[in-house]
């Protein structure tokens, strides 16, 4: 397998500074194996898609945010889900990286975890992540898949999360992306 250091580019779908996905995510970089960062994405600053903007420029938030993709190994996402679908703020955020050059998800390793109050805990705003990156060519780990339902009963003020089943699972993808990360790096290594 290969080895060094290995860089996860995290993105958070929702703003809000004390969200149960910033949790999760904390969580998700928390349980990494030893050797794995995260390097966070942040997409507040990114302005609505318009292509009068794109036409001017690529926007400095969006470059840089770019950047942190294309160098990092993978990527991960935590999702919130609002109204059956995933965030207006992550798909506006997708929509103006699909659009820079390299785009930075193409055969990019993808993690997606999300956390919600409904009982469903993001899995129809996953589905449409998913769906999304099979037209930008992402590479989304199967399994396990980790939607954390009652997030409202399962993390402590502090952001502990207290379901043991959720943090295993968060742990479990995370060692999944990281196998997915060295069988890549092995498969660009052979050539």
């Amino acid at each position: 397998m290969s080895q060094g250091p290995i860089t996860v580019a995290g993105l958070c779908g929702s703003l809000r500074k004390a969200s149960f996905n910033r949790m999760a995510l904390a969580v998700f970089t928390q349980n990494l194996p030893q050797g794995v960062t995260v390097a966070p994405v942040e997409i507040g600053a990114f302005p609505l898609y318009n292509q009068e903007i794109m036409e001017a420029g690529v926007p400095a938030a969006v470059a840089q945010a770019r950047d942190t993709i294309l160098a990092a190994d993978a990527v991960v996402i935590a999702t919130p889900e609002y109204n059956y679908s995933t965030s207006g703020v992550l798909k506006n955020a997708i929509d103006w990286l699909s659009r820079t050059t390299p785009q930075p998800f193409a055969a990019k390793p993808l993690a997606l975890l999300g956390a919600s109050m409904g009982m469903l805990g993001t899995a129809r705003a996953q589905y449409h992540i998913r769906q999304i990156m099979v037209f930008l060519d992402g590479r989304p780990i199967n399994k396990p898949e980790v939607m954390i339902g009652a997030a409202h009963t399962k993390f402590g003020p502090d952001g502990t999360l207290k379901d043991e089943m959720a943090v295993k699972l968060i742990t479990d993808l995370g060692a999944a992306l990281v196998r997915e990360i060295h069988r890549h790096r092995a498969a660009a290594a052979a050539g």
